[in-house]
């Protein structure tokens, strides 16, 4: 097997130790206002062994939070919570980015803090009954989003990730994937708008131009990546031809330098082999959405194929905080305990072991004061 995803890459102005990026996976981990809670830097830190850690989706304003406890980086202490995680991870040889993930019509007012009706691009409502505070609730429908909720939604974006920047994050990425805002601009069935932010492609793409463009233009290209998911079906998602969409959406952006193009591979959209030759710069895969999580082989073929640069680790990460040295020593990978994935303490979290903690210890050679005593 090859060794690809073990060897470093350097990504910008950074040096990557191996291709092996930890995915974003929301965890619901924050206290009540969106503070990361002091374990989370201890469960980052453990990771810190992947080429790139991907944080969580973390909300750029209280108007885009989409869930009940899922982090933000509004407020002071935000950043000084997110300061404590980044501080831990480059303590420990990490690079860290943030992912900002504003929930568009994923969002309800009884999982927000400010009790907000969810914007989005158009009165479409979620499919399902979703998770707040108090249980599952019935979806609301989202407020069609004006230029003004637009550029204020650019603005909130820009703020954020000035100050991810600030609390010591080595870049960002824009979460435009997932049926998230940026998605939902792009999806068929979530825009129906008929003015510049809807209709055709080039009215599709608007809004996910000219947010990374504000967003590169604010803290570097180099310091930003983007996640796209195209024909993604999650979470109610219809996107009936995505192929020219994305293709015109990546012919924008390439021009840009960004640090990287984050892309998930849909069962019904190959996406990698399509774009990859569109995009100049730094490719990240994900293979694992909707499907088994992603094992080394895949990861390596998808290096040996040259469809992509890095490969992204979701699930795999879980109950393996020390993964890129499993692949490395060929250890068997742990299992993660479902019931504990979206509870609010350490437990199914940060307590995972590494490989070399749980190993059995490796029998003792004899010392020459144990050997039996000659007699004459």
């Amino acid at each position: 097997m090859s060794d690809k995803l073990l060897t470093p890459y350097s990504l910008g102005v950074l040096e990557l130790p191996n291709r092996i990026v930890m995915a974003p996976m929301t965890r619901f981990r924050a206290d009540e206002d969106g503070v990361p809670q002091p374990f989370v830097a201890d469960y980052y830190a453990q990771r810190a062994g992947a080429g790139l850690i991907v944080t969580e989706g973390i909300w750029p304003s209280f108007q885009g939070q989409a869930g009940w406890r899922m982090p933000g980086l509004v407020t002071r202490a935000h950043v000084a919570g997110w300061r404590r995680v980044t501080e831990a991870v480059h303590a420990a040889g990490g690079r860290i980015f943030a992912q900002l993930m504003h929930g568009g019509r994923q969002a309800h007012p009884l999982a927000r803090i400010d009790g907000g009706m969810p914007l989005a691009p158009s009165a479409v409502p979620v499919p399902y009954r979703q998770h707040t505070r108090v249980g599952k609730s019935d979806p609301v429908t989202p407020r069609p989003m004006t230029h003004d909720d637009i550029r204020t939604a650019i603005a909130d974006h820009v703020a954020a990730a000035r100050n991810a920047v600030e609390a010591g994050f080595d870049g960002v990425e824009l979460h435009g994937a997932n049926s998230y805002l940026i998605h939902q601009f792009l999806a068929d069935n979530t825009n129906l708008r008929d003015d510049e932010y809807g209709g055709g492609i080039a009215g599709r793409i608007r809004f996910p131009v000219e947010l990374t463009e504000a967003v590169a233009e604010a803290v570097g290209p180099e310091r930003l990546g983007l996640r796209l998911s195209p024909g993604n079906p999650q979470f109610g998602m219809v996107e009936n031809d995505p192929a020219p969409v994305y293709r015109a959406l990546v012919d924008a952006l390439d021009p840009l330098g960004l640090a990287y193009l984050h892309l998930t591979e849909a069962l019904t959209c190959s996406s990698l082999a399509d774009l990859r030759p569109r995009w100049h710069g730094a490719l990240i895969a994900n293979v694992g959405e909707n499907r088994e999580p992603t094992t080394r082989e895949d990861g390596e073929a998808v290096l040996g194929k040259g469809l992509a640069d890095l490969v992204s680790y979701g699930r795999a990460f879980i109950a393996n905080p020390d993964l890129p040295e499993r692949f490395a020593l060929g250890a068997p990978l742990a299992s993660y305990d479902e019931t504990l994935l979206y509870t609010h303490g350490p437990e199914g979290y940060s307590d995972y072991p590494t490989w070399r903690a749980t190993r059995p210890p490796r029998p003792r050679a004899p010392r020459q004061a144990d050997q039996p005593l000659r007699t004459a």
